[in-house]
């Protein structure tokens, strides 16, 4: 397995580690339920340098547009936008956060299990863009996220930009702890928060963030939780290489009114897919988990399984999501059973995502 520069780091805090996308990640710390308060409430502190960082330059927004599902040529310089890159049959390869760092540059964010596939497919769509580099900057780059509703006020003063003035999903180069870094107003758990690009050494950046009143380090089990509590999709979970966009509810991610894109026929024949997501409710403390069968009450025969469970930390009752059969005019407030280990659960269908913070 592959470790981050911030293994010793997670050592020295006692962090316990699990393999993720061929890493050797930390899972926790100490309770993963106080490290989900922790940024649901306060602020917490991840290590993501798992991810992938890919580098496009030249006749990047045309290119872009063409790889791409959505159109990145409408972001505006220092901007970022969700976007998924997909195969000729309108299969998932990936979802991905692309930033717009100048007019001819842009710099994509992917999922570390499938870093080498979105490297391979960008470069095989490059023939037609003579002028234009795709650049795999994986090693250069470690990324941390600091998430929660007082980051702001704890980076605030460590770092060398005016971050009130720094919108959701954007971008803009900074200094934190000496060091030149990207700061993006993004992150994967529900709340407002940064990812921190490093160039360097991110050890120090490490220490100088936890050290600062307020902060916990937080591993990817409660990641996971907080994720799910704001309805955000996992690959391999919620998007898979068999499954479009359609299937997860993000069609509105895809720019049809592009000329061309890679998958576009296959796509525009996709909109009503056999499977969709759904967001369940349940009560009680028992959660249903991944690849649990999914039942309409009282009949034997399955509508469909559970890609993500959990019993809320936030909520106190369990939740799911769940790809089930998009015929059954499923709609808010239905009833369907998950099977737990024999047991048939209720759960209500409910509008996603659960949890949605203040503004």
């Amino acid at each position: 397995m592959l470790n981050t520069q911030l293994k010793a780091e997670h050592e020295k805090l006692g962090a316990s580690f699990t393999e993720f996308g061929g890493w050797n990640m930390p899972v926790r710390y100490g309770s993963d339920i106080d490290e989900h308060h922790s940024v649901r409430n306060g602020c917490g502190l991840f290590d993501i340098s798992h991810m992938a960082e890919i580098r496009v330059t030249g006749q990047a927004e045309d290119f872009l547009d063409y790889a791409l599902i959505s159109k990145l040529s409408e972001i505006e310089n220092g901007r970022a936008k969700y976007s998924m890159i997909c195969a000729e049959d309108g299969g998932i390869i990936d979802d991905l956060i692309v930033y717009r760092l100048d007019d001819d540059e842009f710099m994509i964010v992917a999922n570390a299990g499938n870093h080498h596939q979105v490297v391979e497919a960008l470069q095989s769509r490059l023939s037609d863009f003579p002028n234009t580099t795709v650049a795999d900057e994986s090693d250069l780059w470690s990324l941390i996220a600091l998430q929660g509703p007082n980051t702001k006020e704890i980076l605030g003063p460590l770092v060398n930009v005016d971050l009130t003035v720094l919108k959701y999903y954007s971008i803009a180069a900074a200094t934190l702890g000496g060091q030149d870094v990207f700061l993006a107003r993004t992150g994967y758990t529900g709340e407002d928060g940064f990812e921190i690009f490093i160039g360097g050494d991110p050890s120090e950046i490490w220490q100088l963030l936890t050290s600062q009143d307020g902060v916990t380090p937080c591993g990817l089990a409660c990641r996971d939780t907080l994720r799910l509590e704001a309805g955000m999709p996992l690959y391999g979970h919620e998007l898979t290489r068999d499954l479009t966009p359609f299937s997860a509810n993000l069609g509105k991610v895809i720019r049809f009114d592009k000329p061309e894109f890679v998958g576009k026929e296959a796509l525009e024949a996709a909109k009503q897919p056999k499977q969709k997501l759904f967001g369940l409710r349940g009560e009680g403390r028992r959660a249903a988990r991944a690849d649990y069968e999914v039942f309409l009450p009282g009949q034997i025969e399955a509508i469909g399984t559970i890609t993500s469970g959990v019993l809320s930390p936030t909520m106190q009752v369990p939740i799911a999501l769940a790809l089930l059969d998009s015929g059954l005019g499923l709609e808010i407030g239905s009833s369907v059973e998950a099977d737990v280990r024999g047991t048939r659960i209720f759960y209500t269908v409910v509008e996603l995502p659960f949890y949605k913070r203040g503004k």
